[in-house]
C-alpha cells in the first residue's frame, strides 16, 4: 500500500493497471456468524481469519473475558475496530462497556439500534440526538468514539407542522461530529429508497464505516450475500473518502450457510477493483 494512504488508516492499495482501486483490508459483523459463535467462539474466529478476513466486529462477547478474547484476536492475527452495543450499555453500564472495549481494542462504541418510538418525532429524534452528544463525550474522555448504525427506519418520513423529516438527518444534523460518527448500513439504506451518494456530500466525512451487504432489488429487497445483488458497489466505493470510511464491515442477517455466505462476500470483494 502507498505510504501516504497507510499513514492515513485508509484501507485500500492501488491495483498497477488503469488507476483503479481495490479494498487491503476486510472486516466480519459477527452478527452474521452469531450460530456459530454461540457454540465456540475460538473455532468461528479461527474459520473468519481463514476465509482472510482481518477485521472482525462484535455484537455480544459470548460470555468470554474480553482479556482473554483479546489474545484470540492477537493470536489470530486479527483485530476488531469496533463493537455493537444498547443504549443501555453505554448509558447505565459505562464503566464495564468501557473496560471490555479497551481490552479488545476498539476504536468505536456503536450502538446498532434504538427503539422505534426515538424516531417517530422530532422532538424525540433531538432527545436521541442530545444522548448520542453525551454518550459521544464519555467515549472520547475514554479514548474511544461513539458511533450509530441504520437500518430502514432512520429514513421513514416524520411529519411535523413545519413539514417532514428523515430521521437520520435530524439525527446527523442534531449531534457534534466531533463526538458522534455514524455507520452507514449499505442494504438498509438501499431499502429504505435513498441514495447513499447523496448522503455522502451532504453530510461528507460522517460516516467512517460501512457495513456491506447486498440486496435483490425492490420490492422484497432480498438479502444477499456482497456481489450476488443489485448494489452498485464500485460507484459506492469510489466516493468512500468523501463518505469518511475507514472499515469495510460484511453482514448477512440471515446467512444460510454461514461460512459459504461469509467466504463468497470476501472473494466478490477482495478482488473487485472500482
Amino acid at each position: 500500500m502507498p505510504g501516504a494512504l497507510r499513514a492515513a488508516q485508509v484501507p485500500f492499495s492501488t491495483a498497477p493497471d488503469f488507476n483503479t482501486t481495490k479494498l487491503d483490508r476486510l472486516g466480519l459483523q459477527l452478527y452474521t456468524a452469531r450460530s456459530e459463535m454461540a457454540k465456540n467462539v475460538e473455532a468461528t474466529l479461527e474459520k473468519v481469519a481463514a476465509v482472510g478476513y482481518r477485521e472482525v466486529e462484535f455484537a455480544g462477547y459470548f460470555n468470554r473475558d474480553p482479556v482473554a478474547l483479546r489474545g484470540t484476536l492477537d493470536a489470530l492475527k486479527l483485530t476488531s475496530p469496533a463493537c455493537h452495543v444498547g443504549m443501555l450499555q453505554v448509558e447505565a453500564q459505562w464503566t464495564a462497556t468501557a473496560a471490555a472495549a479497551k481490552a479488545l481494542g476498539h476504536k468505536w462504541v456503536i450502538v446498532a439500534s434504538v427503539p422505534g418510538k426515538s424516531l417517530t418525532s422530532l422532538d424525540g429524534l433531538k432527545d436521541l440526538a442530545k444522548r448520542f452528544n453525551d454518550a459521544g463525550a464519555r467515549c472520547r474522555d475514554a479514548g474511544m468514539r461513539f458511533g450509530y448504525h441504520n437500518h430502514n427506519a432512520e429514513f421513514k418520513p416524520v411529519v411535523e407542522p413545519t413539514g417532514s423529516v428523515l430521521p437520520l438527518d435530524v439525527l446527523l444534523s442534531e449531534t457534534d461530529p466531533a463526538l458522534v460518527d455514524f455507520e452507514m448500513d449499505l442494504y438498509w439504506i438501499t431499502n429504505a429508497g435513498q441514495d447513499p451518494l447523496a448522503y455522502f456530500t451532504k453530510y461528507p466525512g460522517r460516516f467512517k464505516l460501512a457495513h456491506l451487504k447486498d440486496s435483490g432489488g425492490a420490492p422484497k429487497h432480498e438479502m444477499r450475500d456482497v456481489g450476488a445483488g443489485t448494489i452498485d458497489w464500485k460507484t459506492i466505493l469510489r466516493q468512500s473518502k468523501r463518505a469518511g470510511f475507514q472499515h469495510f464491515i460484511v453482514e448477512h442477517d440471515e446467512p444460510k450457510d454461514v461460512y459459504a455466505s461469509i467466504t463468497a462476500s470476501y472473494q466478490y470483494l477482495s478482488t473487485l477493483e472500482f
